[in-house]
């Protein structure tokens, strides 16, 4: 067993009368026995009471006691969606505006909101090449607060140099927050100096696309400073987890470690027989990828590379047309989203990164007929090669 499953294991809470699963606490609101003590709590004295579950919930505290010891962190808190987590930690830690240095390749709703909402706030943000050290550097400015990085980049599958990224938020006093979702337990970016990391649950962390939920982990007092009564963004903006939603994603921690394996195996398995059949793919477990030795000295041991897998088509036209015939042959589902049990695709250049403008694409290196693969784990991995391998050189090759 890893460390980070032992970690996993290792957090139990226990129902009221002694179940082996928490209950969920469903109420919205808690009584105090001693009215001084709400007082205290508004004010900001008393800490640890249950007031209100916009506040905070037993059940969401139980899920967010599991998840930090999941990324090595001191403290986590359950919110509404992975997009809620990155607002409201960029929100908390920049409260007066300033200045951002962002990877230029992240999730296109994350660039939407870098580009087009955080400006009327104050908060304009830079977007650079991380693998550029010099550039990320000069975009440092004296109201930089943050630098803002993917571990495992969406869509193009590059790594971010971590420690370099943390050697310089140390230099010039910044905080290195890094979204994680492609990664977890593959690499805990805390371990490489990550001040805050978060994920949309919604992905690998629920596993079965059924619910959509998001999670912030960090040090104690800043996961405190978000649910404070008086200046919290997440207490005063209300994105909190439904404890329903805590529970579930409570229970299913225990298999992530099960289930993470499984997706890199299978990617894996596909990425090789993609590469010998000359077909142009992205897979950082290839010899091949760019990044392929840099994330093998990060990643922790026993979870492969990961389950994302991207090709060239070199048009939209094409990758979607390959896309509707894979599913027509049931190798796998054409939708947005990842981390589930079966495999998911997409063309990122006209869905989840449609908000980035063409020109930023082209920058960037998207190309137009970029099909993302999540894969699944589900089936019999040389079945579902073959009937990819046949719906490649029918409409490709």
């Amino acid at each position: 067993m890893t460390k980070q499953a032992q970690a996993i294991r290792d957090v139990q809470d226990f129902g009221e009368e002694g179940g082996v699963v928490p209950v969920i606490d469903i109420a919205s609101t808690s009584t105090f026995l001693d009215p001084l003590d709400m007082e205290k709590t508004f004010h900001g004295d008393l800490q640890g009471c249950y007031l209100y579950s916009r506040h905070s919930n037993p059940t969401v505290n139980a899920f967010g006691r599991k998840f930090a010891a999941l990324e090595n962190m001191e403290a986590a808190l359950g919110v509404s969606s992975g997009m809620a987590a990155i607002a409201s930690s960029i929100e908390q830690l920049v409260p007066h505006g300033g200045h951002i240095v962002s990877s230029r390749t992240v999730y296109g709703g994350t660039y939407a909101f870098f580009k087009n909402v955080l400006p009327k706030r104050g908060v304009r943000v830079t977007f650079v090449d991380t693998d550029d050290l010099r550039a990320v550097e000069n975009a440092i400015e004296p109201n930089t607060k943050i630098i803002f990085t993917e571990t495992l980049s969406n869509p193009l599958l590059r790594i971010a140099p971590l420690k370099e990224l943390s050697d310089l938020k140390k230099k010039y006093g910044l905080q290195l927050v890094v979204d994680n979702t492609f990664t977890p337990l593959i690499i805990s970016p805390a371990d490489f100096g990550a001040d805050v990391v978060i994920h949309s649950c919604t992905k690998y962390i629920s596993g079965s696309s059924d619910m959509i939920a998001g999670v912030v982990t960090g040090s104690k007092d800043f996961i405190q400073s978000l649910i404070d009564v008086n200046s919290g963004v997440v207490m005063l903006t209300g994105p909190v987890m439904d404890a329903k939603i805590a529970h579930e994603l409570y229970l299913r921690l225990d298999h992530l470690p099960i289930r993470m394996a499984a997706h890199s195996k299978s990617a894996a398995f596909l990425a090789t027989r993609m590469e010998d059949l000359g077909i142009p793919v992205i897979y950082p477990g290839l010899k091949s990828h760019e990044h392929h030795t840099l994330m093998s000295s990060m990643m922790n041991e026993g979870y492969g590379h990961g389950g994302m897998i991207a090709i060239d088509c070199l048009t939209s036209t094409q990758a979607m047309n390959l896309a509707s015939q894979l599913q027509k042959v049931r190798f796998g589902l054409y939708a947005v989203s990842l981390g589930f049990s079966r495999t998911l695709m997409s063309c990122p250049s006209v869905s989840t990164s449609s908000e980035i403008p063409a020109d930023e694409q082209k920058e960037m290196h998207l190309s137009p007929g970029l099909l993302r693969l999540s894969v699944g784990y589900t089936g019999d991995d040389e079945v579902l090669w073959r009937r990819f391998k046949d719906c490649y050189q029918q409409l490709l090759k």
